[in-house]
């Protein structure tokens, strides 16, 4: 019996060791693993400081030559609406002469004309 409870006795106090060094390995691996979660932190953090410098630089650019591009753009769209403008003024104005001319030469046919086109246009209105 005494041999069975020297037997318990050394595995109690061999199990309170182990439970021990494990504590200590713990508490040893918790501060490295502490240290490890606070490095990890700071580089993610240097990270998104670099990204967002990064963006800042590129994005700057690139919305300046967007900007750049847009008024571009736009300018060449007012130009081309002058230009078309221009253009039917210009017609307008020929058409205009063209009437002028054509009721002054042979008024007769040119009020026979604007009949039938007022006709032609009537009878496709009402269908």
């Amino acid at each position: 019996m005494t041999n069975m409870s020297n037997t318990t006795r050394d595995f109690m106090q061999d199990a309170r060791d182990a439970a021990r060094d494990a504590g200590k390995a713990a508490s040893a691996a918790s501060g490295d693993l502490q240290e490890d979660l606070a490095a990890l932190r700071s580089d993610v953090a240097r990270l998104g400081s670099q990204l967002a410098d990064i963006l800042a630089v590129r994005g700057g650019a690139v919305w300046r030559k967007a900007r750049s591009n847009m008024g571009d753009a736009l300018a060449g769209a007012q130009g081309k609406g002058m230009d078309a403008v221009g253009a039917v003024r210009e017609v307008g104005d020929n058409m205009v002469d063209a009437v002028d001319e054509s009721l002054r030469r042979r008024p007769y046919t040119t009020l026979a004309i604007a009949a039938a086109i007022g006709f032609v246009f009537g009878a496709t209105w009402r269908r």
